[in-house]
C-alpha cells in the first residue's frame, strides 16, 4: 500500500501543483491546505483546469514570500468524484495532515458529505465548485462559496431562451442532488416565464445511457434542451442528442466551462450554450482577468479557461482569509477572518461574507462555444 503522504505527492505531481518551498522554511512551518477532488473520474477535465488556476495564484503568493513568511502547501488527494472517497480523504487531510482548511472539492454529493465533518472539526472550506442551493441555504457554518448558485444560472438560461422565442424547452438532468438542485432552478425559470417544461428526463450519474432517452427527446421536437450534469456524462448526453439528429439549442451549466469539455465534444461543440459564473477569460477590462493573464504568462501557461478563472479566484479568496488571520493562523482564526470579508474587490467583482451569508459572488452570464473552439460571450 502506498503511504498517504507519498500518494498525496504523486497526485500533486500529476496535477502540476508543486509549490516551491524556501530552503529556510521547513515543511512544518508551511500553511497546509487540503483538497479532495476528482483528479480522475468523470469530472477530471474541469477539475484539472480549476486546479491549474488555483496553482497559478498560490505559486504567485509563495514567490512573493507567502503569508507572514510562511508558504502555502496544497495537499491534494484524488477522490475520483466518489462521495465516499471524498469523506475518507477529508479525514486523512484533517486528522493526519492537520490542514488548516479544505479547498475546492468537486461535486454536490461530495461536498454534502463533507459538511458534518467540517463542523465536527471546525474546519473552514473555501470555494466548492458546486453551486447547489442546498449548500447555500441554510448557511453552512464552515462552507464559504465563491461562485454563484446553479439555480440562478438555470433561471437566467430559461429566461434568455424564452426571450429568443423558444417555448418548447426540456430538461435532461443527472439523478443526484446536483441534478435535483438544477431542476429546482429550471422550475423557477419556467414559472417566471409562464411556460411548462416539455419534458423532464433523468440519467444515472455513474452509468449514463442515452440510447433510449435521446430518441424519445428528439420525438418531442424541443426547441432547446438543458443538460444538467458534470463532465463526461454531460458530454455523452450532448453527443447522443446530436447523433440522433437533434440540431437545435443545447444549454449546460458552468461546471462544464472548461477547455477539456470543449475538446471532449469535438466537432459537436460549436453552438453549445454554457452558463458562466465569472467574467470571460479574455475580458482584459476586468482586473481579475488581467492579473490571471499576467500570472499565467509569468509561469509559462499559454491558455486560460473559465475553470482556471474559478480556481484562481477561489485561491485569491482563501489567501485573503489567510492574510486577515495572520500571524496566528488556525482553523478558528481563518473562519473568523473569512466572515469579516466585506465589499472585497476580487478584481472588478465584489465579494461579501458575514455570519449569515457565505454565498460570496452573484455573477452570472451566458456564453456560446464558437467555431474557433472557444467560449464566446
Amino acid at each position: 500500500m502506498i503511504h498517504s503522504k507519498r500518494l498525496s505527492t504523486m497526485i500533486a505531481m500529476a496535477a502540476g501543483l508543486f509549490f516551491a518551498c524556501s530552503p529556510t522554511v521547513t515543511q512544518a512551518q508551511n500553511i497546509r491546505i487540503g483538497q479532495t477532488t476528482g483528479v480522475t473520474g468523470s469530472a477530471a477535465v474541469t477539475v484539472k483546469e480549476s486546479m491549474q488556476g488555483a496553482a497559478l495564484y498560490f505559486n504567485q503568493v509563495n514567490a512573493q514570500g507567502g503569508i507572514a513568511g510562511r508558504k502555502i502547501e496544497l495537499i491534494t488527494l484524488d477522490d475520483k468524484f466518489d462521495p465516499a472517497q471524498t469523506l475518507e480523504n477529508a479525514y486523512v487531510l484533517i486528522e493526519e495532515k492537520k490542514v488548516v482548511a479544505l479547498f475546492m472539492p468537486s461535486g454536490t454529493p461530495n461536498t454534502q458529505q463533507l459538511v458534518p465533518t467540517l463542523d465536527k472539526f471546525s474546519v473552514p472550506l473555501v470555494g466548492p465548485t458546486s453551486g447547489a442551493m442546498v449548500l447555500h441555504r441554510p448557511v453552512a457554518t464552515n462552507l464559504f462559496h465563491v461562485r454563484a448558485p446553479y439555480q440562478r444560472e438555470v433561471e437566467m438560461a430559461i429566461g434568455h431562451l424564452v426571450r429568443q422565442g423558444s417555448t418548447r424547452i426540456g430538461v435532461l438532468y443527472v439523478d443526484d442532488t446536483s441534478g435535483d438542485d438544477g431542476l429546482a432552478g429550471a422550475m423557477k425559470g419556467f414559472k417566471q416565464t409562464q411556460i411548462e417544461p416539455l419534458f423532464l428526463e433523468t440519467f444515472d450519474r455513474n452509468k449514463p445511457d442515452f440510447s433510449v432517452s435521446a430518441p424519445r427527446i428528439l420525438a418531442k421536437q424541443p426547441q432547446a434542451v438543458i443538460v444538467i450534469g458534470s463532465g463526461s456524462p454531460a458530454v455523452e448526453a450532448i453527443l447522443a442528442l446530436r447523433k440522433v439528429g437533434y440540431g437545435s439549442h443545447i444549454v449546460t451549466l458552468s461546471n462544464n466551462a472548461s477547455s477539456g469539455f470543449i475538446k471532449a465534444l469535438g466537432d459537436k461543440a460549436r453552438g453549445i450554450i454554457v452558463t458562466q459564473v465569472f467574467p470571460s477569460e479574455r475580458s482584459t477590462g476586468k482586473p481579475l482577468i488581467q492579473a490571471l493573464q499576467l500570472s499565467a504568462r509569468a509561469q509559462g501557461v499559454t491558455s486560460i479557461s473559465p475553470a482556471m478563472v474559478e480556481g484562481y479566484a477561489s485561491a485569491k479568496v482563501l489567501v485573503e482569509g489567510l492574510r486577515r488571520a495572520a500571524p496566528n493562523i488556525d482553523r478558528t482564526s481563518l473562519h473568523d477572518a473569512l466572515e469579516s470579508i466585506r465589499q472585497y474587490d476580487l478584481g472588478g467583482m465584489e465579494l461579501n461574507y458575514s455570519s449569515t451569508n457565505h454565498s460570496g459572488l452573484e455573477y452570472t452570464e451566458l456564453s456560446i462555444i464558437g467555431s474557433d473552439g472557444r467560449f464566446q460571450r
